[in-house]
């Protein structure tokens, strides 16, 4: 059962409560929890009850409520057992430290790379977060543990980084099908590529809120002040 809106604080704005509109705020505008508009609750009240709510997974309840009512209203079963498999380095700001922050040469990026792994509609399933000196091939590996481990998805569509070894790993031990979808050898421009774009709009999805177009975490699970 999700916490009562009293339990998070009054007042409320337009029907929800003044904390969760905060937490709202602070994702899409990216401003630190100790910026946050007087109009809002202390910025303690605020940080609190997010860091509850994780810790009680209410946050990953409401996602997988959302994410079934989705499912159903397009046809589909409330369970994917398909899905896309993608990456994406981003910037870390001074505050990540070295020992969790590397240097991806292809996309000369120094900072943290998140693995994604999403449905066929482009709904998250799972995030997995790396060093951005991480291969994609390799990094992969823990997604997709977690993926088989919380989900019935057993057959996911990549792009050509991700071949190789692993296609051969998550098929002996996970038995799930890895299947690179590869571009046309006559591919001139830009071409969207069946499946694949799927995984490339969430990750866009993702960087329009502009606390997750840059990383500012000291540690990738630990949201902080």
């Amino acid at each position: 059962m999700l916490p009562s809106p009293q339990w998070m604080g009054r007042p409320e704005k337009h029907g929800r409560p003044a904390v969760i509109d905060a937490i709202l705020y602070v994702v899409r505008t990216g401003c630190p929890w100790r910026y946050l508009s007087v109009d809002f609750p202390p910025w303690q009240t605020v940080y609190a009850h997010f860091t509850r709510l994780n810790n009680r997974g209410v946050t990953e309840w409401i996602l997988t409520e959302l994410h079934e009512e989705v499912r159903l209203a397009r046809g589909r079963q409330p369970e994917p057992t398909a899905g896309i498999i993608d990456s994406q380095s981003i910037k870390g700001s001074d505050t990540v430290p070295r020992d969790s922050r590397g240097y991806d040469a292809g996309k000369k990026i120094n900072g943290r790379k998140r693995l994604i792994v999403t449905d066929t509609l482009g709904l998250l399933v799972t995030v997995w977060v790396l060093a951005a000196s991480w291969q994609d091939r390799d990094g992969a590996k823990g997604a997709l543990l977690a993926t088989c481990a919380a989900t019935p998805i057993r057959h996911v569509f990549a792009d050509t980084g991700f071949a190789g070894r692993l296609v051969d790993w998550a098929r002996d031990l996970l038995r799930t099908t890895v299947e690179i979808v590869r571009e046309p050898a006559d591919q001139r421009g830009f071409v969207v590529h069946p499946r694949r774009w799927v995984g490339e709009r969430t990750l866009a999805w993702i960087t329009a809120h502009r606390r997750l177009a840059r990383d500012y975490e000291t540690y990738p699970a630990h949201p902080r002040p």
